[in-house]
């Protein structure tokens, strides 16, 4: 992995990005005794983090209208 100061970084930052994007490798950025570093973030496709659910409602929406739900709920409250 490449090492480069603020000011290599500064003076050079559209082609190290490029760079970057190009080789995946992260660049690195000395900054005194710290340590920054670039690279290339993964895809993630976002319908991977759904969770399943199984007794979710599927189905027409226009259906859920013609439940009858009289006989379902019990509404004697105290």
């Amino acid at each position: 992995m490449n090492a480069i100061t603020p000011t290599e970084l500064r003076a050079n930052i559209y082609n190290i990005l490029e760079e970057i994007l190009r080789t995946g490798i992260p660049i690195e950025i000395n900054k005194g005794n710290r340590r920054l570093k670039i690279m290339p973030v993964a895809k993630t496709d976002k319908f991977g983090n759904l969770l399943s659910r199984p007794n979710a409602i599927r189905g027409n929406v226009d259906d859920l209208a013609d439940i009858h739900w009289q006989n379902k709920v019990n509404l004697d409250l105290p």
